[in-house]
């Protein structure tokens, strides 16, 4: 099984170590990426948008099963065969998601991690700072305390150092979306922030950023209490709980 990692604001393909080598012992072939705009800390980003970043997922996409991957006769691991899964966290979210609406008979699941799929029209987050065309990573009093459980000071300092500046139009960009077939991908959200069950009640309330989610056939939630960097703050919990929705696609 072929599993692309989508990396978060500010994180690169790296962010992903110990849960690629996870996924590598389970027997699956892991795609860690850095999207473009996040390779060089100096890299000029302040063009790259949200579509950029989208259609370079599609395009490894295209390089694991071909030109077909947009019909139904795409190949799985059962049949001998290539089964794509995807699994994305935070703004990484929404690109998985606009991918299935490029490739939707392509992937056998998309696990989110403490992220969920946002509907047409609905940019990532464009409330964030934004310096000349870019998104440092802002001051920790930007984010909840809900984000910060577990990152402790030593995790900070790491993420910090490690942070390459978002583009700007990723965040700010509408999300666009268009084939309803996207909403027979498998998914499994993988909740940190807060619990399945809060995500249920927002889901049944309508809350704008739930719509799309709760139009979701095949869905589960998974929680993994901690922050929004569970990469970080439990990565061996997460590796588990992402392997365990692998043998479920």
């Amino acid at each position: 099984m072929h599993v692309i990692l989508i990396p978060g604001f500010w994180l690169t393909a790296d962010s992903w170590g110990p849960i690629a080598d996870a996924i590598r012992g389970a027997g699956h072939i892991a795609h860690p990426l850095t999207l473009p705009g996040l390779h060089k800390h100096d890299a000029h980003r302040e063009n790259v948008t949200l579509a950029d970043q989208v259609t370079d997922v599609v395009k490894v996409i295209d390089s694991l099963i071909g030109p077909s991957a947009n019909t139904n006769d795409n190949e799985n691991d059962n049949g001998g065969r290539t089964t794509v899964v995807i699994v994305a966290h935070s703004g990484g979210g929404p690109i998985a998601h606009a991918v299935a609406d490029a490739r939707p008979t392509a992937l056998a699941r998309i696990i989110y991690v403490d992220t969920v799929p946002l509907p047409p029209g609905m940019p990532i987050n464009d409330e964030l700072p934004v310096v000349d065309g870019e998104i440092p990573l802002p001051e920790w009093s930007i984010f909840g305390d809900e984000d910060l459980v577990d990152l402790t000071d030593e995790l900070r300092e790491y993420f910090r150092k490690i942070a390459i500046p978002q583009p700007a139009r990723v965040a700010s960009d509408p999300q666009s979306l268009s084939n309803p077939e996207r909403f027979k991908v498998p998914s499994t959200v993988i909740c940190c922030e807060f619990p399945g069950s809060q995500l249920q009640e927002w889901m049944s309330a309508g809350a704008p950023f739930a719509t799309e989610i709760a139009q979701l056939e095949d869905l589960e939630l998974v929680d993994l209490p901690t922050g929004h960097w569970p990469q970080f703050t439990k990565p061996q919990e997460l590796a588990t709980a992402i392997v365990a929705a692998l043998y479920r696609s």
